[in-house]
C-alpha cells in the first residue's frame, strides 16, 4: 500500500504572518531586551569600579562554555539521529490506513531540517544554559595548582579534588546526558522510520538498527565505568556517617572502595558485551550484560558495604572508625584554619580575689569594659544624631577601635547614612528622591565604655537653651560623642580642628541603608545649573567624585531608562552632558559583584582610613570537596540571636574549606572597591589570581592606617568555634564518645523565644604578656548538653597577633557558671529583683538586657559584666529609645548591681572598681564617665508598687535609718510624678544610700 503524501501545515495569510512575525519580535523583546539592558549597563559599571576584565573574563568563559557543551551535545544527538535516517528500510510496511506511525512518517519527512537539526539544537541550547553557570568549575580546572597537601587514602595533592575532580565529574555527567537523550533519540528515529517494528509476527530490529543502539549502550556503560574509577575520589567527602564525621569510614574504604573496583571491572566486561552485538546477531549477550550491571549495583553496591555496616561496623564503631576519626579531625582542622591554636590550661588553684595583686592585664581589661551595645543603640543613635528624617543608622551597629590622645579604645562606631525609606511628602517626587537627597553625611563614634552623666539641673538647662533645646549631648545613661573637648562625629556641621576622628570628605554615597530601596541610584552633575543636591540646611552640593556612570549621552539615558522603567531618566531637565548616574550602592554587594568568585561577609563596617570613610568587608575563599574535612552549613552556624532581629544577610553555602584570604574596601564617597590579599598562602586564592590578574592587590599595599582597623570577621569565627567545638578534641575514642565537646551557648539575653547562639563579641583584654590591651574577638563555650563554662575562645584582630587563636580551657571537673547561670543568678538577686519593679514602673517601661560580656581576670577567674537599659513601652508613633541605668557583676558567687561599673565591680570585690574610675580621655575634673541613673517614668501617674518598710527597733540609730529610708521611698515616689529624670535619678541614688546606712545600723 502507498503512503499518503505529506499534509503540511495549514497556509497563513499575509496579514497572519505579519501580525505572528511581530508577536515573535515583541516576546523576544521582552525575554531578551533586559538582559541586553543589563549587559549593557554592568559592562559601564565595571568599567566605573576598574573591573571590566572581571566581566569580560566571566562573561566569556560562561559564552564558551555554553557553546562547548551545546555543540557537543547538540552535535552527538544530531549524529544519531543522522546515522538513524541514513541507515532507514528502503522499504516500510503500513499496517494499514490509520497506522500511527505513517502519520508521523510522513510529517518527519516533510519536515527533516526541523526535526534532524531542530531538536538536536533545542537540546544543545538548553544544555548550554545549564552548563555556563558552571564556569568556576572550568577556571580552577584551568588555573588550579598544589595545596602541598596529600590526602591519607590515595596520596594525592589536596589540588586534585579542589580543582581537577570537579571538572571530571562535570565532563562526564554531560557526557552521560549526551549519550542517553542521543540514545533515545536514535531508538525512537529507528521506530518511525521502520528500523524498529514492535508490532506483528516479524517485530524485530535492522541490523543498522542494532549496531547503533549497541553502540550507544556500549558507550554509556563504559562512561560509567570510568565514573566508578572517579566515585572512589568521592567517598573521601561520603556523608555516611554524619553527623559524627564527613569523609570515608571503614565501610566507604573497605567495603564500598572495593566495590567500586569490582563495578568497574564489570562495567568493562559488560561495554565489550554491548559492542558485541554489532557481530552478534543474538541479543541476550547484551541483556544479560545489562542485567548482570544492574544486578551486581544492588549487590555489590549496595547490599554488601549495608552488610558491612551492621555487622561489622555498628557493633565495634568505636575501634573500626577510629582511624578515619583521626584523619577528619587532621583534615577538618587544616581546612578551617585550626593547626595553630594555642591551647592553655586556665585553673584558679588559689582561689584569691581579683582585686588582689591586679595585674597591669586586668587594669587595662577593666578599664576598657564596655558599657555600650551596639546591638540595642541604633535607636538611641538615631534619636541624637539624626540630623533630619531622612539619616539613619543601621541595626546593629559596629565596633572597632580607635586611638585618640595616645589612648586606644574601642567605638561603637556607624555612617551617618541617607535612608530612602524615610523621606516622606513631597521629599519622594522623583527629582528630590533622586537628584536632591543622594548622601549622608558625617562618621559617628562613641566611647564603648562611656556613657554622659547627669550635670547639675541648672548647668543642664543651661545647656539645653544654648543648643535651641535640642542638647544632643544632655541626658545622661546615653552614648557620649565627645573625647576630652573634641567631638568624636566627624561630619559638615563640625569644625575639623574639633574632630577627635578627622575626615576629609564626610558625605557618604554608598552604604548599607541607601542601598535599601527599590531603585537605590542617585543622578548627581549639574547640567551647568546651581547644585542642588540637600548638604546643610543652608548649602547645596554638586558631587565631584569620580564614580558614577555618565549618562549625558542619549543611547546611555535610554538604556538606564529601560533599566529602571523610568521615563523621567529620558525627559528630565536635570539630566545634562556632566551627569553621572551612581548605583550598586551596598558596599557588600559591590564586593560581591566586581568578586563572584568569593563570598562576602555579611556584615560590612565603616572606618576612617587616612581621612576617608571606608567600608570595609571581608571576603572568603571556599571549597565544598576538601577531603575528610568537615562539611557545614554557613547559613547554620553563622546565625545566632542578633540575626534573628535584624535579618542580617547570611551567606548561603555549604563548605568544607574556608579561608578570609581577601579584605575588600569600598570608598563611602566615590564607590571606589579595592580587593587586598590577606593571605598569600591560600591555594584557592592563587588560582584565582590567575584567572583575574591583577584583581587583588597584594599585601605590601595595605596601608598601617587600613591595617589598624582589619577585624577579625565573624561570620568565620562562628564556623571555627562551631569545628573548635569538637575539634579541640584530638583523640578519636573520646570524639566518638561526644563526652569532650563543648557547645555554643545560647544568648541569656535574647528575647526572642527560640535557644539562638549567644553572639560572640569584641573587646579589648589586657595582654597577660605585655599588659596592652588587645582587640579581640571573644567567645564562650559551655560542655555539652551542659550550663558549666568549659571553655573561651579568643582571637586577635590587632596587627602584629592578627588571627592568632587562644583557648582556655577549664578544667573538665570545675563547674564555673556559664552564660545562661550567670544571668539567672544575677537576675534573680534579691536588690536586683527588688528594683526591677521600681526601674519599669509596672508597664510603663521594659527593661533591655545589654550584651553579657565574659571576661578572664585574676589567677583563673571569670568576670561577667551586664550594662541593663530602659526602653519606654512606647506607642506607635512615639519615639522610644534605650538609656543605660544600672550595670550588673558577676565573678565566683557573688553578684554586683550599681549605677555605675566601678561600683558593681567592687560589689564583687573590694577595690576591683579601681581601675573603672577614669576612663580614657575623660578629664580629671569631670565626673565618672560611666555613671548612670534610671531615666523618667514617662507616665507621671503612674506609681511604683510600694516597697516593703524595714520594721523600727529600738535603737536610734536603727530609727534614724529607717526614717532615712522612708523619706528615700518618699523622694521616689515624688520623683516618678513630676516626671524629672535627673530628680528620679538622684531619688534613686538616695534611696540607695539610705538602705545601705540602714543595713549598717543592723538593720
Amino acid at each position: 500500500m502507498g503512503m499518503r503524501p505529506p499534509t503540511g501545515l495549514p497556509s497563513l495569510s499575509r496579514r497572519s504572518r505579519v501580525l505572528l512575525v511581530t508577536a515573535l519580535v515583541i516576546a523576544a523583546l521582552l525575554l531578551i531586551g533586559p538582559r541586553l539592558t543589563d549587559a549593557y549597563t554592568n559592562w559601564l559599571w565595571f568599567g566605573e569600579v576598574g573591573f571590566k576584565r572581571v566581566y569580560a573574563t566571566v562573561l566569556l568563559t560562561r559564552i564558551l562554555l555554553f557553546l562547548v557543551v551545546a555543540v557537543v551535545v547538540g552535535a552527538i544527538i544530531w549524529l544519531a539521529l543522522l546515522v538513524a535516517y541514513r541507515s532507514r528500510p528502503v522499504f516500510v510496511p503500513v499496517a494499514g490506513p490509520n497506522d500511527p506511525i505513517a502519520r508521523y512518517r510522513t510529517t518527519v519527512m516533510g519536515r527533516l531540517r526541523l526535526f534532524g537539526i531542530g531538536i538536536p539544537a533545542v537540546v544543545g541550547l538548553l544544555s548550554g544554559l545549564v552548563a555556563q553557570s558552571s564556569w568556576v568549575t572550568i577556571q580552577l580546572f584551568l588555573h588550579g595548582g598544589a595545596f602541598g597537601v596529600k590526602d591519607p587514602q590515595f596520596h594525592l595533592d589536596v589540588g586534585f579534588y579542589a580543582f581537577d575532580l570537579p571538572f571530571y565529574k562535570m565532563l562526564l555527567n554531560w557526557l552521560f546526558v549526551a549519550v542517553v537523550i542521543a540514545f533515545f533519540a536514535n531508538l525512537v528515529a529507528h521506530y518511525v522510520f521502520g528500523g524498529l517494528r514492535l508490532s506483528g509476527r516479524e517485530g524485530n530490529l535492522t541490523r543498522p538498527a542494532r549496531i547503533q543502539l549497541a553502540i550507544i549502550a556500549g558507550i554509556f556503560v563504559l562512561l560509567k565505568a570510568i565514573a566508578y574509577w572517579f566515585d572512589r575520589y568521592s567517598l573521601l567527602s561520603s556523608t555516611r556517617e554524619e553527623p559524627t564525621f564527613t569523609g570515608g569510614s571503614y565501610t566507604d574504604i573497605n567495603a564500598v572502595l572495593p566495590a567500586k573496583l569490582i563495578l568497574m571491572s564489570i562495567a568493562i566486561i559488560c561495554a565489550i558485551a554491548f559492542f558485541a552485538g554489532i557481530v552478534l546477531r543474538d541479543l541476550r549477550v547484551p541483556a544479560m550484560a545489562a542485567a548482570l550491571l544492574v544486578l551486581s549495583s544492588i549487590l555489590v553496591g549496595a547490599v554488601w558495604p549495608l552488610i558491612v555496616e551492621q555487622f561489622e561496623v555498628r557493633p565495634n564503631a568505636a575501634t573500626k572508625e577510629s582511624a578515619y576519626i583521626e584523619r577528619n579531625i587532621d583534615a577538618t582542622r587544616k581546612a578551617y584554619g585550626l593547626n595553630d591554636v594555642q591551647y592553655v590550661d586556665y585553673k584558679n588553684s588559689e582561689n584569691k580575689s581579683p582585686s588582689a595583686d591586679m595585674s597591669q592585664a586586668d587594669q587595662q581589661t577593666i578599664k576598657n569594659i564596655r558599657l555600650l551595645d551596639p546591638n540595642l543603640l541604633t535607636q538611641t543613635f538615631i534619636q541624637r544624631q539624626q540630623l533630619q528624617n531622612f539619616y539613619g543608622f543601621p541595626d546593629p551597629l559596629d565596633i572597632d577601635r580607635y586611638t585618640i590622645n595616645g589612648d586606644v579604645q574601642d567605638y561603637i562606631v556607624a555612617a551617618r547614612e541617607l535612608v530612602p525609606q524615610n523621606l516622606s511628602g513631597n521629599q519622594t517626587n522623583w527629582i528630590n528622591k533622586h537628584t536632591v537627597y543622594t548622601h549622608g553625611d558625617g562618621f559617628v563614634a562613641s566611647p564603648a565604655n562611656r556613657v554622659n552623666v547627669a550635670p547639675p539641673r541648672e548647668t543642664q538647662q543651661a545647656a539645653s537653651a544654648a543648643a535651641g533645646g535640642n542638647n544632643s549631648s544632655g541626658g545622661y545613661g546615653y552614648p557620649t560623642f565627645n573625647v576630652g573637648d573634641q567631638s568624636t562625629v566627624s561630619d559638615l556641621l563640625t569644625p575639623k580642628d574639633k574632630q577627635a576622628i578627622k575626615v576629609d570628605q564626610p558625605r557618604i554615597y554608598f552604604g548599607e541603608m541607601i542601598a535599601k530601596s527599590d531603585a537605590d541610584y542617585a543622578i548627581v552633575g549639574g547640567n551647568n545649573q546651581p547644585p542642588r543636591e540637600y548638604d546643610t540646611p543652608t548649602e547645596q552640593y554638586s558631587y565631584t567624585g569620580r564614580g558614577g556612570v555618565p549618562i549625558g549621552n542619549w543611547f546611555n539615558r535610554l538604556a538606564f531608562a529601560a533599566k529602571y522603567a523610568e521615563r523621567n531618566i529620558l525627559f528630565s531637565g536635570a539630566i545634562g552632558s556632566d551627569s553621572k548616574i551612581i548605583f550598586n550602592r551596598n558596599p557588600r554587594d559591590r564586593v560581591q559583584q566586581v568578586a563572584p568568585w568569593l563570598t562576602a561577609d555579611g556584615n560590612a563596617y565603616p572606618a576612617v582610613v587616612e581621612g576617608r570613610i571606608q567600608w570595609i568587608v571581608d571576603a572568603y575563599t571556599t571549597l565544598d570537596n576538601y577531603p575528610y574535612a568537615q562539611r557545614t552549613s554557613l547559613d547554620g552556624v553563622v546565625a545566632d540571636s542578633i540575626d534573628q532581629n535584624t535579618g542580617r544577610m547570611l551567606p548561603r553555602k555549604e563548605v568544607s574549606y574556608i579561608r578570609n584570604s581577601v579584605k575588600a574596601t569600598v570608598d563611602a564617597y566615590d564607590g571606589t572597591v579595592t580587593l587586598y590579599e590577606v593571605d598569600k598562602n591560600d591555594p584557592v586564592l592563587k588560582a584565582w589570581e590567575g584567572v583575574f590578574p591583577n584583581a587583588v592587590k597584594p599585601e605590601s599595599a595595605i596601608s598601617p592606617d587600613l591595617r589598624a582597623h582589619f577585624r577579625y570577621p565573624e561570620d568565620l569565627f562562628k564556623v571555627q568555634r562551631e569545628m573548635l567545638a569538637k575539634y579541640h578534641v584530638n583523640d578519636p575514642r573520646e570524639f566518638f564518645t561526644n563526652n569532650a565537646f563543648w557547645s555554643v551557648p545560647s544568648d541569656p539575653t535574647s528575647d526572642t523565644p527560640t535557644n539562638a547562639n549567644q553572639p560572640p563579641y569584641y573587646v579589648l583584654i589586657g595582654d597577660q604578656k605585655s599588659g596592652k590591651a588587645q582587640f579581640k574577638l571573644t567567645s564562650a563555650m559551655v560542655g555539652y548538653k551542659r550550663q558549666f563554662l568549659s571553655a573561651y575562645i579568643s582571637v586577635s584582630s590587632d596587627p602584629e597577633n592578627y588571627g592568632k587563636f587562644t583557648v582556655l580551657q577549664l578544667p573538665t571537673e570545675s563547674q564555673t557558671p556559664g552564660p545562661q547561670q550567670v544571668q539567672t543568678s544575677m537576675t534573680t538577686d534579691a536588690r536586683v529583683s527588688n528594683e526591677r519593679t521600681t526601674l519599669t514602673g509596672g508597664n510603663t517601661n521594659k527593661i533591655k538586657y545589654g550584651n553579657l560580656l565574659t571576661l578572664p581576670i585574676g589567677q583563673g577567674g571569670i568576670l561577667y559584666v551586664e550594662p541593663w537599659y530602659l526602653e519606654r513601652n512606647a506607642g506607635p508613633n512615639t519615639a522610644s529609645f534605650p538609656q543605660l541605668v544600672r550595670v550588673l557583676a558577676s565573678y565566683g558567687d557573688k553578684v554586683g548591681y550599681q549605677p555605675t561599673l566601678g561600683d558593681a565591680l567592687n560589689d564583687v570585690s573590694d577595690g576591683l572598681g579601681a581601675a573603672a574610675t577614669q576612663q580614657p580621655g575623660q578629664a580629671a575634673s569631670s565626673p565618672p564617665a560611666q555613671s548612670v541613673n534610671p531615666p523618667q517614668q514617662t507616665n507621671p501617674g503612674t506609681t511604683p508598687s510600694t516597697p516593703v518598710t524595714p520594721p523600727p527597733t529600738g535603737s536610734a540609730g536603727k530609727d534614724a535609718a529607717v526614717r532615712q529610708l522612708n523619706d528615700a521611698l518618699k523622694g521616689v515616689q515624688d520623683a516618678q510624678k513630676s516626671g524629672d529624670l535627673g530628680q528620679l535619678g538622684k531619688a534613686l541614688e538616695g534611696l540607695q544610700k539610705a538602705i545601705d546606712d540602714y543595713n549598717k545600723a543592723g538593720g
